[in-house]
């Protein structure tokens, strides 16, 4: 995976939302994870723990045991948070990592270990909205209904703006400097 869809090429007339608008809707169904990167947390969980709401912090908990074979990770197998009932969050259910404050335990242990604020946040976390076409290539939903849903992590927006812009800081992360620039020089 390191490419992009035509669609991301394009311009159109989306946002992104903002955490205290969408207070973490996305986080409604829990995360599948890879088996890596499950891994990774589980012996992280002496920096992460703390940073987890309280009830939640026995890593015990924290995957759910559901397993499926992803060809689009390394390792191709991932693994599914743990969804907690939570009735002030969107939809009533959030992943276990989802904080009150709406913000992710992953990520907020990683700030707090001086490392990337996505260090320990799973790939399709980091992904989100976007994702991935039948190619493996990164690509956002051509559904409508992303502008129209109050928990969508998109928001209309009154003038066009290129989609690379829009998920920038996604893509960057996720391909590289070097690889996002070379996608910014093929903007109509």
């Amino acid at each position: 995976m390191k490419s992009v869809s035509p669609r991301l090429l394009h311009s159109e007339p989306m946002r992104r939302c903002r955490l205290e608008k969408c207070r973490a809707a996305c986080c409604l169904h829990g995360a599948w994870v890879k088996v890596e990167k499950a891994e990774e947390i589980l012996a992280s969980a002496h920096l992460i723990k703390h940073h987890v709401p309280p009830g939640q912090r026995s890593t015990e908990k924290w995957f759910d045991g559901r397993q499926e074979p992803d060809e689009h990770v390394k390792g191709r197998q991932v693994v599914h948070t743990t969804v907690v009932d939570d009735p002030d969050h969107y939809g009533g259910t959030a992943c276990v990592f989802t904080r009150s404050d709406h913000k992710c335990a992953l990520q907020v242990a990683g700030e707090a270990e001086g490392r990337h604020r996505w260090h320990f946040k799973p790939f399709y976390c980091i992904l989100h909205p976007l994702d991935l076409d039948e190619k493996g290539c990164i690509t956002l939903d051509t559904n409508d209904s992303l502008l129209d849903e109050p928990g969508s992590c998109l928001r209309p927006a009154g003038r066009r703006i290129p989609l690379l812009e829009t998920f920038e800081e996604e893509l960057r992360y996720l391909l590289g400097d070097a690889e996002y620039e070379e996608l910014l020089n093929k903007l109509p």
